[in-house]
Formats: C-alpha cells, structure tokens, sequence
C-alpha cells in the first residue's frame, strides 16, 4: 500500500517562497516608479500629407542599427 504523502515537495516549497520574495521586492518598488508626462503622450501626432502613417523616430532608427548584419 502507497504511503500517503503530501504534495507539497521542496521544489514546490521554494518555488512558492520565490514567487512570494518577487512579489514583495515588486509591490515595494511599485510606488517609487514615476508616470510620464501625459502632455506628450496626449499629443495626437499630424497625419501625413502623403499616405501612410510611418516615421522614423530614434526608437526606429535604433533598431535599424542593431538589426544590420
């Protein structure tokens, strides 16, 4: 007859422990992260002249260089 052993293992015990410690360093640091300005992100951008609504920001242009080969 199998003994009747709990579920609860030790991988699942520092799992749950890990999760929880995560948690705790995530809701401390929360409150200290700063909202951007909603000025700018309120800001609808003009559409183009000529069709098509891409435009070469910084973010863009980063990854262009990063994606060269």
């Amino acid at each position: 007859m199998p003994s009747s052993r709990s579920k609860l293992s030790r991988r699942t015990l520092f799992a749950g422990a890990g999760t929880a410690g995560a948690l705790a360093v995530a809701v401390s640091v929360l409150p200290s992260v700063k909202a951007l300005p909603e000025a700018a992100a309120s800001l609808p951008r003009p559409k183009p002249s000529m069709g098509g609504g891409y435009a070469l920001s910084e973010h863009v242009k980063h990854y262009y260089q990063t994606a060269r080969v």
